[in-house]
């Protein structure tokens, strides 16, 4: 009984450091964001005077953060689109029915999950400009390079081998006798899939679409690379107007860009934790 209490008691002393750990900067950043340039000479922890949201106004103004804003909600959701287009069909199929290469065909998805994309960005962009140079002629402002369509692609071919894998392993769950009954009624293979299959994934479906969110809308280095020119992403107009902020040490500017940052993506797990936690801890019926 004592080891248990004891037990209990770490782990609570644990859970609230972790908690504390991830917290506490992100309440310092909202309050550093709402300070003025004078407030950040003296000690770091004290409280703003005001809301100065003329930090947020510079931001999407002078440092363009609204645009790159703008930028990164279209690809995310381009990226999302055609992810889930390819994603879903796929991992139906390949946990659903039989077919001569099955085998072969998932362990190739399953080797994609130890890809790093960071590893192999380079040559997707050299595969890119060289798709430029044999376009050189009709298209002379290049079409593959500074294309947020293009930089969305890569971004769902990048993560179809995970979502394939955890989507895979969720419809392996689902009882057949669904899909049997369906089909007793008439129902081809793509009405089983929309009407019967992708309504009781919908859980799974929901985890994958805020693991890529995150992946997508955080990435940094595939973006730097695919967009060089002045159609920057978000994040990459977060790493300019550090740079520009800290050597103007405008901290308030800096801060709230960070905030823009964050903003969506904690709305956006507020909204669909509830489905996100369903997916994770339950499966369909088993057979």
């Amino acid at each position: 009984m004592k080891s248990n209490k004891l037990f209990k008691i770490l782990s609570f002393i644990l859970v609230t450091l972790i908690v504390l750990s991830i917290f506490v900067p992100v309440v310092w950043v909202f309050l550093a964001s709402v300070k003025e340039k004078g407030e950040f000479y003296g000690s770091p922890w004290t409280m703003p005077a005001g809301i100065y949201f003329q930090n947020f106004i510079d931001a999407f103004k002078e440092a363009r953060m609204g645009e790159y804003f703008l930028n990164s909600v279209i690809v995310t959701i381009l990226a999302l689109a055609i992810n889930l287009v390819i994603s879903v069909p796929a991992a139906n199929v390949i946990s659903r029915f039989e077919f001569k290469g099955r085998g072969v065909l998932n362990t190739f998805f399953m080797a994609g999950l130890f890809i790093n994309v960071n590893y192999i960005v380079i040559p997707i962009f050299l595969m890119l400009v060289n798709g430029d140079r044999a376009l050189a002629e009709l298209m002379p402002n290049g079409f593959f390079i500074n294309n947020i369509f293009v930089l969305a692609l890569v971004y769902a071919a990048t993560t179809v081998p995970f979502t394939i894998y955890l989507l895979g392993g969720y419809l392996k769950t689902i009882s057949s006798t669904y899909e049997e009954a369906a089909r007793l009624d008439g129902a081809s293979n793509f009405q089983v899939m929309t009407r019967v299959i992708i309504p009781m994934a919908k859980p799974s479906i929901i985890t994958v679409i805020l693991f890529n969110f995150l992946s997508y809308w955080n990435d940094y280095i595939i973006s730097l690379t695919l967009m060089p020119g002045e159609k920057r992403t978000l994040q990459v107009g977060l790493l300019n107007l550090m740079t520009a902020q800290k050597a103007a040490a405008n901290y308030g500017r800096l801060y709230a860009g960070m905030v823009i940052v964050m903003v969506p993506a904690l709305i956006f797990y507020a909204l669909i934790q509830k489905q996100m936690i369903a997916g994770m801890a339950q499966g369909g019926s088993k057979e």
